[in-house]
């Protein structure tokens, strides 16, 4: 199986390769074995990508934003031609399954460049009456801004972060994961074809080097990082201390609380999608899952009862419904937690393997796993684990769940089950978390902004206030009469 790009990097509108730089092999999760080998990144590379972008920028931004739009809706039709064989690529890439990555992948892509495609053309300053004199505002653009990609969702993080910025007339070079390096080449030919300007959108591989090239780089005006909180405590200092903007969006420990007068069965597909979908590596996950005591006994036999019925396998197998883990070091995480989780007391409830599959048996591969009996102070309900562990907690009252569901430096997202409506929007109110949820889990629409509070990140990712991310805002003060001075 092979999955070899036609070079490493994407600059100025076509293909580079520097074999000088580290080697940066592409494994494929379920197997274990080498799809593609890339290159990181040289100097030279990130230069090139830099100067590329910063020579088409100021044009770029000249256009209309009705055609800059136009572009990104060309290329929101070509992702959704194209979605079979990027969904493929995205689960070679990813080992996610394709049941997946058909739906959640690519589409949520192109979803991201037609929304911004469209809602450019309406995002403007204000007019100020003051009196006679007046002012106005223009919206424009930073220049050139950095995208550092995760490993969980490639081109879906590629177009959320591209699509504002591309709409708002900056440029942008993207640094995908060096886990997961494919995707994002393919948004870029995509992007070419639908007609962008060369120099526009450049990826450049590599580690985390690479990445801090990239945003320490004096042109760059803007980096926007999907990741871990102590990367992201990283990058935003280096942006920091160069007066650089920025967005993080970052991990989580995120409580998903379930009162006993909830739908049973809709609280358990909310538990599960928010634990299991994409085998548990999403940012977002309520991991921490809070059951009233009422509904706690049924909700864990039934949650059970469903969970040993997900069908780990093939991952490009459409019945498959779990694949493996990213990779060797994430594998060895997950199980170390799950270790962890045992000894410090939690009940294994079901899961807790690490299954060899037939024509599998080199594939990174967690069973979902459900510990009860879980209390706030094991590290399986303080650190993210990022993998396909559910730890359910018990609770009494209102407002004890909602102290211990704060009770974490991290603000990503939470959820709420109930039927109480007027319940649910109080304790939405006074969770710390920037998504949330009510009867659902992880759904992330493009209209609606995504992004955490306290060490889960700043800013938000998609809607309108990801324009105003890729924007700043420049004040004008035009006077109609006389100008009076004591001078």
């Amino acid at each position: 199986m092979t999955a070899q790009p036609k070079a490493s990097h994407y600059i100025n509108g076509r293909f580079v390769e520097d074999e000088g730089g580290k080697a940066l092999p592409v494994i494929y999760p379920a197997t274990g074995e080498t799809i593609a080998t890339l290159h990181s990144a040289t100097p030279n590379v990130v230069e090139l990508a830099v100067e590329a972008a910063r020579a088409a920028q100021p044009a770029w931004a000249r256009l209309k934003p009705v055609e800059r739009g136009r572009i990104l809706r060309r290329a929101s039709d070509i992702l959704r031609a194209r979605n079979a064989e990027l969904a493929r690529l995205e689960t070679l890439d990813t080992g996610k399954a394709i049941q997946e990555t058909l739906v959640a992948d690519p589409a949520s892509a192109a979803d991201a460049l037609e929304f911004f495609g469209g809602a450019v053309a309406a995002f403007h300053g204000d007019y100020v009456d003051l009196g006679g004199p007046f002012a106005y505002t223009r919206r424009e653009p930073l220049g050139v801004c950095v995208g550092i990609g995760a490993w969980n969702y490639p081109i879906q993080g590629a177009g959320w972060k591209s699509a504002p910025a591309l709409a708002m007339g900056n440029a942008m070079i993207f640094k995908p994961s060096e886990n997961t390096p494919l995707s994002a080449l393919a948004l870029a030919e995509i992007y070419t074809e639908a007609g962008l300007p060369d120099g526009l959108f450049n990826v450049v591989q590599g580690y985390g080097d690479v990445g801090a090239a990239l945003a320490g780089h004096p042109v760059v005006a803007k980096v926007s990082l999907t990741g871990s909180v102590p990367t992201g405590k990283k990058v935003l200092a280096l942006a920091g201390s160069q007066m650089k903007h920025a967005t993080m969006e970052l991990g989580g420990k995120s409580p998903l609380i379930v009162f006993e007068d909830a739908d049973l069965e809709n609280a358990i597909s909310g538990a599960m999608l928010g634990n299991f979908y994409s085998t548990g590596q999403v940012c977002s996950n309520g991991t921490r899952v809070f059951v009233q005591k009422g509904m706690h006994d049924r909700f864990v036999d039934r949650l059970v009862e469903r969970t040993k019925k997900i069908r780990l396998g093939d991952p490009l197998d459409p019945e498959t419904q779990m694949g493996p883990l990213i990779n060797k070091a994430q594998h060895d995480k997950v199980l170390g937690y799950i270790e962890i989780g045992k000894k410090e007391g939690a009940t294994l409830a079901t899961g807790g393997g690490a299954p060899k599959l037939q024509g599998f048996e080199n594939g990174f591969y967690v069973e979902p796993t459900v510990f009860t009996g879980v209390t706030d102070d094991m590290t399986i309900a303080r650190e993210e684990i990022f993998g396909p562990v559910m730890s359910v907690l018990s609770f009494d009252e209102e407002d004890e769940v909602i102290a211990r569901a704060n009770d974490t430096e991290f603000g990503l997202s939470a959820g709420v089950f109930t039927q109480d409506m007027a319940r649910a929007h109080r304790v939405v109110a006074d969770l710390q978390a920037g998504t949330l949820w009510i009867n659902h889990y992880n759904l992330s629409p493009v209209e609606i902004p995504f992004g955490g509070a306290k060490s889960s990140g700043i800013g938000r990712e998609n809607s309108l206030e990801a324009l105003r991310h890729y924007s700043q805002v420049k004040s004008v003060y035009v006077e109609t009469g006389s100008v009076e001075s004591p001078y």
